[in-house]
């Protein structure tokens, strides 16, 4: 008998990648293309085709192989509660768009779709930072900022699917102008698309001031929502956060510090993602674990 594996898609503003991910959580294949400004579903077909295209030369240990069960999904929102209509903010050309059932066409997989910041938080707690953690916050800061909270052991979904994004909190009263229409986002100030249009550079060239800034306002995000949901732990990841590695989870934690003193919000903890940059394919993975039978 064949192991089960899942297919595993990650959408963001700046890539696309997608991987075979097994059903203890190892990445086996991975794949990746640029997003592109135009015609971002033909280059997402093409890369899931590659990848699927490798599945039958994957051997397990046994040599018994590998066989794809489902396919799970994450993606910026906001987003349908079944996925199926996605409008990515940092895809302009993406609104409404019919994703999952598009997905599920292609490859012939039951196909399920979430934010891609609640694909982290699922993927850290299956096999990750936060393994044994029931209250948890996973956060994506990268050409956009989103959240996933688990509470109690249970992913919270909201009336639409989108809860948790902690992107839109407002961390600057007035600040700038945010892709939602509302204005001081911890998006509009923390996002590597903000960092760009306020410094003219890529985040990845940030000076140490811009990376310290950005992890204060993380870290002030990141207090507000331990206050309000009795959260011990932010794992964070997304190439912004890691890119800026230890400097920036210093300032969020010193800012989360500064701000969550209320005792049962105290002491939150801020770290990285253990899956590192394997975490948006395992959060994929695990979404379409979640629906697992």
């Amino acid at each position: 008998m064949k192991a089960e594996a899942y297919l595993a898609i990650d959408i963001g503003g700046t890539k696309l990648s997608s991987g075979i991910v097994s059903d203890d959580g190892h990445v086996l294949v991975q794949d990746r293309c640029d997003t592109p400004s135009d015609g971002v579903w033909d280059a997402l077909a093409a890369l899931v085709d590659r990848v699927r295209s490798q599945v039958a030369s994957l051997a397990t240990p046994s040599g018994s192989g590998y066989e794809l069960v489902s396919c799970g999904v994450g993606s910026g929102g906001p987003m349908s509660d079944d996925g199926d209509k996605v409008s990515t903010l940092s895809i302009p050309t993406w609104r409404d768009f019919p994703l999952r059932s598009s997905l599920a066409s292609l490859t012939g997989l039951a196909t399920y779709v979430d934010n891609d910041a609640k694909a982290v938080v699922l993927g850290e707690a299956w096999c990750g930072a936060a393994v044994g953690c029931r209250d948890v916050i996973g956060m994506v800061v990268s050409t956009g900022v989103g959240g996933g909270i688990i509470t109690d052991g249970r992913l919270l979904d909201g009336n639409t699917g989108n809860a948790g994004h902690i992107g839109h909190i407002n961390v600057v009263p007035n600040g700038r102008m945010c892709k939602c229409g509302a204005r001081g986002c911890l998006e509009a100030v923390a996002s590597g698309t903000a960092i760009a249009a306020m410094t003219g550079k890529p985040a990845a060239q940030a000076s140490p001031a811009v990376v310290h800034q950005t992890g204060v306002y993380v870290g002030r995000a990141v207090a507000s929502v331990a206050a309000l949901l009795d959260l011990r732990l932010a794992v964070i990841g997304g190439s912004v956060a890691l890119g800026f590695g230890e400097p920036f989870f210093r300032a969020a934690q010193a800012e989360a510090d500064r701000y969550a003193t209320i005792a049962f919000a105290r002491g939150v903890q801020i770290r990285p993602t253990g899956l590192g940059a394997n975490a948006p394919l395992v959060g994929a993975a695990a979404v379409a674990r979640r629906h697992k039978g």
